[in-house]
């Protein structure tokens, strides 16, 4: 077995999401919970088929979003994986639809961060075992930072 990291691409300004799902239908479930999810969202969703012909599956509203899950999914090239890449809304606006749709079975990130997928492969195929999401720990909050975080989170509305 070989692993090796891979980046992820986010687009500027945009939000990732990447996941482990079962099924081809996946593709327009997760189309289907996104688009209800928050208005004005736009997005691009891949998805790797992992049987069949194993085709990258999409969907999205986004064309460049598209674009870049499908770089992502080509980069990665892990069957049975999904990336969705955000634009006017969060992961906090969706990721609770995302994880309901009956074929997903698992979230490995959710993140504007930079992402690296570490990347399993045998002779079989690829797998993601896990990704590194952002960068390491510098120090413990002040209270002048936890203050800070505290109205961060009350600015945006998250909190009251």
């Amino acid at each position: 077995m070989d692993i090796q990291n891979v980046k992820l691409n986010l687009p500027e300004g945009s939000n990732i999401i990447v996941g482990q799902s079962h099924f081809i239908k996946s593709a327009e479930d997760l189309y289907e919970a996104l688009i209800g999810s928050a208005p004005g969202i736009k997005f691009g969703l891949a998805f790797c088929e992992a049987s069949g012909p194993c085709l990258i599956r999409t969907e999205g509203n986004d064309a460049e979003l598209v674009e870049e899950c499908i770089a992502n999914a080509q980069n990665v090239g892990a069957g049975h994986t999904f990336f969705i890449l955000l634009r006017d809304a969060f992961p906090i606006n969706c990721l609770n639809a995302v994880k309901t749709c009956p074929e997903v079975c698992r979230i490995f990130c959710a993140t504007a961060n930079p992402v690296e997928a570490l990347v399993a492969r045998t002779e079989q195929g690829r797998g993601i075992i896990g990704v590194i999401d952002g960068f390491s720990p510098r120090g413990v909050e002040s209270e002048k930072d936890k203050s800070d975080r505290k109205g961060l989170l009350r600015r945006f509305g998250y909190k009251l």
